[in-house]
């Protein structure tokens, strides 16, 4: 399916013009499966950055747990973790049309129904929709780490971004952290170690074992066997502000 396809089904992310962004768009053909997801599933799963600040009770039906992910990928961590949590609610977020569609299909399938997601600019969506203190855990895994110092400025963990995410969380949440990146580890420490209102759930400077929630993928999998490492860090927000 060409990109002309894509914009005629307007199976594109949502966002609003900024100078950096943290992210690109990356080229990825979207299967017949994937389209055909758009078309069946999204009504289910899918929400919108235009409808504004997003009521979480009315969404999903029920007072959880929540759980907010950033950069999704492909979605099989995420839609694993929603399967083995039922008793907590997700929220995804991602830019890469075949990877939504991939998740939501997966949802579908496995007949899903504590997972919402938006394909939009993930800054939009916590300005816009995601209502304050109304997150028990924060995750950002394998962010595109911009590994070249010219491109330092793009990388999402900066302090601007770490307070954005202090709003959101409920009193003693936790902001997850992970990278196969070293270099972009021990920026993500540096920036949390001072962020304003956030504690190093392990010990300070420490960083953390993987938590049993966070599904090892194929590709840390691949990692792991050439010896690459991976880096988990857990911040928790304040009891009581």
């Amino acid at each position: 399916m060409t990109e002309q396809d894509d914009s005629r089904l307007m199976i594109r992310p949502e966002y609003k013009p900024k100078a950096i962004r943290s992210y690109v768009i990356r080229a990825g053909r979207i299967t017949e499966g994937q389209r055909a997801a758009f078309d069946d599933c999204w009504p289910r799963y899918g929400l919108s950055l235009h409808h504004g600040r997003l009521d979480l009770e009315a969404t999903f039906g029920r007072v959880a747990p929540r759980v907010l992910e950033i950069g999704f990928g492909m979605g099989d961590s995420l839609l694993a973790m929603a399967q083995q949590e039922p008793d907590k609610d997700f929220i995804g977020i991602e830019v890469h049309p075949p990877g939504v569609g991939r998740l939501i299909k997966g949802a579908a399938d496995a007949g899903l129904d504590n997972l919402r997601v938006y394909m939009a600019d993930a800054i939009d969506v916590l300005d816009d929709c995601i209502p304050e203190g109304s997150i028990d855990r924060f995750q950002l895994y394998f962010p595109d780490p911009w590994h070249k110092k010219k491109h330092h400025k793009r990388r999402i963990v900066q302090p601007a971004f770490v307070e954005k995410v202090r709003t959101k969380l409920k009193p003693g949440g936790v902001f997850h952290l992970a990278t196969d990146w070293q270099n972009y580890a021990e920026h993500m420490q540096a920036v949390m170690e001072v962020a304003p209102g956030f504690t190093n759930a392990v010990a300070p400077g420490q960083y953390a074992e993987r938590p049993d929630y966070r599904p090892i993928t194929k590709f840390e999998q691949r990692g792991a066997r050439l010896g690459h490492g991976v880096w988990d860090l857990l911040y928790r927000a304040p009891v009581s502000e």
